[in-house]
């Protein structure tokens, strides 16, 4: 009990680290570069919490409204296109990560090379979607027991996630690594019997018989509500693969990212879009989008999953409900991934100056204890699911607040990026000093910025003249509140120092601050002696390291 007790002291900042003469800026990089998380995280559990942070409701269950909203090839089509910008925005986020593993990543990377208001908007804006996320999810998993048992009252179900999922937290790193790894890989075996099983439906194969093929494309047709529809898809595919982007959030916490995150990032990539290209694909062959079961479809009804649709068309008995399991597990899964991305962007906001000091506390097993229990307060909202009348009310508008906070996020590390290359060319450092280089480059940055630019304008659009609806301005501040309420957390923060110029031009950027590899010398032996080494392996290896 004594060491269980002394394990939430706080474990002090090593102030020597703070050398006289240095301005507020340099300790700030050195505080987020020295905050003492724990460094346990190896690279299977790197790749499983992106993985596990991104498959949840918007694949098994927020997929189903939009094959209803916009047709079975929208599906496979939008998610295409989220991808290649999504490639742009990972290997952007991991050559920035590589570098500086700093906690809260894209936060401290906006103060950093764009503006402190912008990092204080972000930052602020991803821990208000991680507090909304943990309660939503948490009513889900409750409602998703009713597909066997609708007799026990909800709330029951909705104290033992409650406490499964905070007692996982308070296990610390190590404790959140291992239960994601095992979460993630229940979800990835599953998704993997899926698509085998998805396949043999489409070709015939079930008990239900019946080649079903391309049925579904001719009728009710490829695109059920036009371009609009599609635009509509797009944006549901975005929010889908939302969470992909906790791989740099981990940084700070992993054993040696250097060596672990790049495979991680490129192999997470690949990954999501196999489960999500492949399983989408084959929903779309075997749901129909007219099928009313979809009607149902929404962020806490896992009824209308069409994956557990696509299962029961085909006639195989059983399987329905072990892919409930599976839909629990995701959302359980995504519950604990906000506990984790939020109380870790707390602390890089608290290092930064940016949120109250005291979610900088770190105790002696490396937990920001303090922006755990904030999670734990407002997940108790969880408990709205004892009045449905109000529940659906309270959490639409909460999700408005930061329903456009994931593509603000991709684009944050875009822009971070673009402005990280512009700032190394300008003071002449080369790109040889990088352990790792994104493999779309400096373009493809700027085509991640382009195509996200053109979501938000799409958003805005479907917004404000919705699908079989007039203009209506619910439905807008609905879908793009998100805007208003970044742009006003942007201005406060600057109204509030009364600093309005706080960009730092290209050549005064800090490139040193923060940089872990900075016996360039020691770095580039080490990255010529696995180069070297790598060139005695065979063609297909080469190649799969390269892209893997």
């Amino acid at each position: 009990m004594g060491r269980f007790v002394d394990s939430f002291r706080q474990m002090e900042f090593d102030e020597s680290l703070l050398k006289p003469g240095m301005t507020e800026a340099e300790k700030t990089e050195v505080r987020l570069a020295n905050t003492p998380l724990q460094k346990s995280l190896k690279k299977r559990h790197l790749q499983m919490i992106a993985i596990g942070g991104s498959i949840g409701t918007g694949l098994f269950v927020g997929s189903g409204s939009a094959l209803r909203t916009g047709g079975a090839a929208s599906l496979p089509i939008a998610w295409v296109v989220v991808g290649t910008f999504l490639f742009a925005v990972i290997h952007a986020l991991g050559e920035l990560a590589v570098a500086y593993p700093v906690p809260g990543a894209f936060s401290a990377y906006a103060t950093k090379f764009i503006d402190p208001s912008w990092g204080f908007a972000i930052g602020w804006n991803y821990v208000f979607l991680w507090l909304v996320v943990l309660p939503l999810e948490i009513i889900a998993a409750a409602l998703t027991i009713n597909f066997w048992d609708d007799t026990i009252n909800s709330v029951a179900w909705v104290i033992i996630f409650y406490v499964l999922i905070m007692g996982i937290n308070l296990f610390g790193v190590k404790g959140y690594g291992e239960a994601e790894f095992l979460f993630s890989l229940i979800k990835v075996v599953a998704i993997c019997g899926f698509l085998i099983l998805g396949i043999v439906l489409v070709c015939g194969g079930g008990p239900s018989g019946g080649f079903v093929g391309g049925e579904y494309y001719r009728d009710p047709g490829p695109f059920t509500n036009g371009f609009k529809g599609f635009c509509t898809v797009l944006v549901v595919a975005s929010y889908a693969l939302g969470g992909s982007e906790l791989i740099g959030v981990t940084a700070a916490e992993s054993e040696n990212p250097r060596k672990t995150l790049p495979s991680a990032i490129k192999q997470v990539f690949w990954r999501l879009m196999l489960f999500y290209l492949g399983g989408l694909t084959l929903v779309s062959l075997l749901v129909q989008a007219t099928d009313p079961r979809l009607l149902g479809s929404s962020s806490v009804d896992a009824s209308a999953s069409p994956f557990v649709i696509a299962i029961k068309n085909g006639g195989v008995k059983g399987l329905p409900s072990v892919m409930n399991v599976v839909i629990l597990i995701s959302v359980l899964s995504v519950g604990n991934s906000a506990v984790y991305g939020c109380s870790r962007t707390l602390t890089s906001l608290a290092a930064q100056g940016l949120a109250p000091s005291i979610f900088g506390y770190i105790d002696r097993m490396g937990r920001p204890i303090f922006g755990i229990i904030l999670n734990g307060i407002t997940g108790l909202l969880c408990f709205i699911v004892a009045n449905r009348k109000i529940q659906s009310e309270v959490f639409t508008w909460l999700l408005a607040i930061s329903g456009l906070c994931i593509l603000f996020t991709w684009l944050t590390i875009s822009i971070c990026h673009i402005r990280f290359r512009l700032a190394m060319k300008a003071q002449g450092r080369s790109l040889k000093s990088l352990a790792f280089t994104s493999h779309a480059g400096f373009w493809g940055s700027v085509y991640a910025v382009v195509m996200m630019s053109l979501v938000l304008i799409a958003q805005f659009w479907t917004s404000v003249w919705p699908l079989h609806g007039k203009p209506n301005a619910r439905v807008f501040f609905e879908n793009y509140i998100g805007a208003p309420i970044f742009i006003s957390f942007y201005i406060a923060r600057k109204l509030w120092v009364r600093k309005f110029n706080e960009f730092t031009p290209l050549a005064d950027i800090d490139l040193d601050g923060g940089r872990k590899d900075l016996d360039m010398d020691l770095l580039q032996q080490e990255l010529a002696e696995e180069k070297a080494e790598l060139q005695t392996k065979p063609l297909w290896f080469r190649f799969y390291k390269f892209w893997c």
